[in-house]
């Protein structure tokens, strides 16, 4: 377990899990499903929420209904790696609303970015204008994605063996 884990009981991982399925759910619905009362499952959903272990709540949109058809991976170095260059890299990355996600790696890529935009022209247009023009950036490799296999947002929150499966059947319902 890493240093910044916290610690959480078989309770707060349920509730957890409960939230990442449904993020709507009252405080009352919640306590049912894992089996405590109201006031003990606000105080750990405000305990985990102030000690950051919940960062949020949001929607989950899907991508090609509000016209964000194509999905990019992009894999982007940097000639040089000075705690300046990487700062200026990734505030730039972050303030490009079609960067959606970064994440700084190992291996052949610096950076790996996903890329969200309406079609092929608009990708161009994002190269040109925003990618090519990220500071220190000295390779670009574009791979278009033809399908979404798979894209969960939920954590595989880990339960013990006989709480996973009571979570499981709350589910069905």
């Amino acid at each position: 377990m890493s240093e910044n884990a916290i610690l959480l009981d078989r309770y707060s991982r349920a509730i957890l899990a409960e939230l990442q399925r449904d993020s709507r759910l009252t405080v009352q619905q919640i306590a049912d499903a894992v089996g405590l009362s109201s006031t003990p499952c606000w105080k750990r959903i405000k305990d985990m929420e102030a000690s950051g272990v919940i960062r949020g709540y949001t929607a989950r949109v899907d991508r090609e209904k509000v016209g964000l058809n194509l999905l990019v991976v992009v894999e982007a170095n940097l000639a040089e790696h000075t705690e300046a260059l990487v700062r200026r890299f990734e505030q730039a990355v972050a303030a490009s609303p079609q960067i959606v996600r970064c994440l700084s790696t190992t291996g052949q890529a610096d950076y790996i970015l996903t890329v969200l935009v309406e079609d092929i022209k608009a990708y161009e247009q994002c190269l040109h204008d925003t990618i090519f023009k990220l500071p220190g950036v000295t390779h670009v490799r574009s791979s278009i994605v033809l399908r979404e296999v798979k894209s969960d947002a939920a954590l595989p929150i880990v339960l013990p063996a006989g709480e996973a499966l009571a979570v499981k059947r709350r589910m069905r319902r």
